[in-house]
């Protein structure tokens, strides 16, 4: 949400290459993603795509929800897969966050990580939450690097967040948690 563009470029530019499939669902028009997404890609050494409906998402790359859309994550012949349909708004959005963390949750499970950035409103508190119920490790931007202070903070006072951190940290607790989870798979 608001913020969210310059928050999102600085998780991703920390990133590692292999990592896995991110997904992202930011409160963009219909029409700003595609850029958004080409802008990105062209900053970073980490691929960037806008989602496409049953994609396979793939390590190394980032996922952008369409502006307009939802993006799920699905998990078809053993492969994880971009779903992006055009439902009806969730939390006052399409793309709404909770419909993308909540699929993470069913999904991903115990494998997943997830941040919440700066922005206004509530959306991503309901499926963060359930990320965290579902064993993922979940963060939350702290207050003093949020220009909005709004999702993240409801997101943390509902008990979805794990920790919390400044933007420029995001990245390297985020990759500390796949670690973990790699070495206790």
């Amino acid at each position: 949400s608001t913020g969210g563009v310059e928050a999102i470029r600085q998780v991703l530019a920390r990133l590692p290459r292999d990592c896995p499939p991110v997904v992202i669902a930011q409160h963009m028009p219909k029409g700003f993603t595609t850029r958004f997404a080409e802008r990105l890609d062209e900053l970073l050494d980490l691929k960037v795509v806008e989602a496409t409906d049953r994609q396979p998402l793939e390590p190394g790359t980032a996922y952008i929800a369409p502006g307009d859309f939802h993006l799920r994550v699905e998990r078809t012949s053993g492969q994880l897969k971009a779903r992006v349909t055009q439902d009806e708004q969730t939390s006052g959005h399409r793309p709404s966050v909770d419909v993308l963390f909540s699929s993470v949750a069913k999904v991903v499970g115990p494998m997943a990580v997830g941040a919440i950035l700066t922005g206004m409103g509530r959306d991503g508190a309901r499926g963060l939450k359930l990320m965290r119920e579902a064993g993922g490790y979940t963060i939350g931007q702290s207050r003093d690097s949020a220009l909005i202070y709004g999702m993240p903070k409801v997101a943390f006072e509902e008990g979805a967040v794990i920790e919390e951190a400044p933007i420029e940290a995001v990245a390297g607790k985020l990759v500390a948690a796949l670690m973990r989870i790699r070495r206790a798979a």
